[in-house]
């Protein structure tokens, strides 16, 4: 009896060759599972890195329109890097726990511009008291917008929402989250393809054929298939193909995987080089459109930043406080709310854990208010969220560690209370950051197709839904970003800027608008009670909607000491 269930099994495991996996496998150090201390420390410094993207282009586009200088313009970017490092320490300690590194938002650029643009700072003649009573007003519509968000997280509402998601709708908003981002990637890359395209190519190259190359060498068919790829036109002798066979896995054999899991910091470093010889020989002093982009020079970060300078509580004075700048604000805290809540289920598919109680996220919902609350208070031009291209490194390296995480956190503040030395690495074309997005956005988005694996694909419902959420997800943002970019203001035009602001915020959201027509269409459509629970992945999914229902949720997300009676996860 027990050979016929046996080979019963071995039937049904043939007939489903790739078998639903709630838990990524293939991640060599998990949430809880630390590298050693040297690997961790060069992990953590290329999270840091990667964060470097969004902390500078920010206060780039706001600051000059502020009417800063490059010493406001660098004293923004070390006060927003160490609010994101004391942010990412809190979260990973008191949040969701989960190996997110927290940056600042993008979502919060509509309602900073709206604010910067406002004629009352537009009348201030001197460009530094512009600078400071405009920043005041950021400082206060970002501190109501975190109190918008700490209630919704804390209280439970989001909690009582996300319950509603299931991995039919988690598909859209996970994967927005990153294709969302689109135009962070290869349209910022372009301004300056002379560095942006080679380091695309190399971060391709050396993070995918090192691993093509280390599977390869072990399996003697595998190798034969290796070689006559890198030899499409027939040039390489049996000598060659005997040297390569032999005698090369000797030299490059390691027990760690090297190239792949620091790709990042091997690319850039090489392209970054080769960034500073165009830039010494006068390759763009004649064009300034390149000369913005490309040279490693163009933003004056480096002469701005003083040596050291420690961020501190209403360094530009109290902020102001205006109603409306305030609800645009908290519709950008919504918005963030949302993409982070897709973040934190693509990070947690990488770093091996469990899907994501709704309670879990809605705590870390509440802490990303506690570190939109520190931007407003010591500073900040945008609110906190969870940072969506660290998500995808988590997938490039396969190392979804809590402790990485935190490390980068500690690199955050230090180089941000040592300016010159964070000055360095910031000033790197972005460019070279945006070919990175090109491929973390990717993985991230991914991440949300892998949840198609719980659905139904064959339910012509599956497919409305999908379908739907995935082309309004597209058409809808960008119909309301063209006609930001052409007349300044979104479609809609009423007297009220801020109520403006408001519907701009929400629907140039690529992740909102997929995430609540895929929500609405997975709970409105008609079906039977046993098709729906197929059909959306439901039946995989009950466990994971209380906190209690699976086990290994205190593995992962349990809060250190005896927090759980302050944040219960019931």
């Amino acid at each position: 009896m027990a050979n016929a269930n046996g080979g019963e099994a071995k039937k049904v495991e043939a007939l489903q060759p790739h078998p639903v996996m709630e838990q990524l496998p293939g991640v060599q150090y998990c949430v809880n599972s630390p590298p050693p201390w040297p690997e961790a420390l060069v992990l953590g410094f290329q999270h840091y890195f990667l964060t470097l993207g969004t902390t500078v282009l920010i206060p780039i586009l706001t600051v000059p329109q502020m009417g800063g200088d490059n010493a406001d313009k660098a004293k923004v970017i070390q006060t927003q890097l160490f609010v994101s490092g004391v942010n990412t320490l809190l979260h990973s300690f008191f949040g969701t726990r989960l190996p997110s590194v927290i940056g600042c938002s993008y979502a919060y650029l509509i309602p900073t511009i709206s604010i910067l643009q406002a004629k009352r700072y537009r009348k201030i003649q001197e460009p530094y008291e512009q600078f400071g009573e405009t920043i005041r007003g950021i400082q206060g519509a970002l501190i109501v917008a975190s109190g918008f968000q700490m209630v919704i997280g804390f209280v439970g509402l989001w909690r009582n929402a996300v319950r509603f998601l299931s991995p039919l709708s988690i598909v859209s908003l996970v994967s927005f989250t990153g294709l969302g981002l689109y135009h962070l990637g290869f349209p910022l890359l372009a301004k300056c393809v002379e560095v942006g395209l080679p380091e695309l190519a190399l971060m391709v190259l050396i993070s995918q054929a090192s691993s093509s190359w280390s599977y390869s060498r072990s399996d003697p068919v595998l190798l034969r298939q290796f070689l006559k790829q890198i030899d499409h036109v027939g040039l390489l002798t049996q000598s060659h193909h005997d040297f390569y066979r032999e005698y090369l896995p000797q030299y490059i054999k390691s027990k760690r995987p090297i190239c792949d899991r620091f790709a990042v910091l091997f690319s850039v470093a090489i392209v970054w080089v080769y960034a500073e010889i165009l830039t010494w020989t006068g390759a763009y002093n004649k064009s300034m459109d390149a000369s913005s982009n490309c040279r490693n020079d163009r933003a004056g970060l480096i002469s701005g930043a003083p040596w050291i300078y420690v961020p501190y509580p209403f360094q530009w004075g109290s902020p102001t406080f205006r109603a409306g700048e305030a609800f645009a604000t908290m519709a950008a805290a919504f918005v963030a709310s949302i993409e982070s809540t897709g973040t934190f289920l693509a990070t947690a598919r990488y770093g091996s854990a469990t899907p994501v109680p709704p309670s879990v996220v809605s705590r870390g919902v509440g802490w990303l208010g506690v570190g939109t609350l520190l931007g407003g208070i010591f500073g900040s031009v945008a609110g906190s969220t969870a940072s969506v291209e660290n998500a995808g490194l988590l997938a490039l390296t396969r190392v979804g560690s809590r402790r990485v995480a935190q490390i980068s956190a500690v690199f955050m503040i230090f180089f941000s209370i040592f300016g010159k030395f964070g000055a360095i690495f910031s000033s790197i074309p972005l460019p070279i950051i945006a070919a990175l997005y090109c491929i973390f956005f990717g993985y991230v988005s991914s991440a949300g197709l892998s949840h198609l694996q719980f659905c139904n694909l064959n339910s012509f419902r599956t497919k409305f839904v999908l379908g739907l959420s995935f082309s309004l997800g597209l058409s809808l943002p960008q119909y309301f970003r063209e006609h930001q970019l052409s007349s300044g203001t979104g479609p809609v035009h009423t007297h009220a800027r801020w109520f403006n602001d408001i519907i701009s915020v929400i629907f140039m959201s690529h992740a909102t608008v997929a995430a609540v027509v895929a929500l609405l269409l997975d709970c409105t459509l008609p079906h039977g009670d046993d098709e729906h629970h197929k059909d959306s992945g439901l039946h995989w999914w009950e466990k994971f909607v209380l906190y209690t229902k699976d086990v290994r949720s205190d593995e992962f997300y349990r809060l250190p000491c005896k927090l759980n009676k302050l944040f219960p996860s019931l």
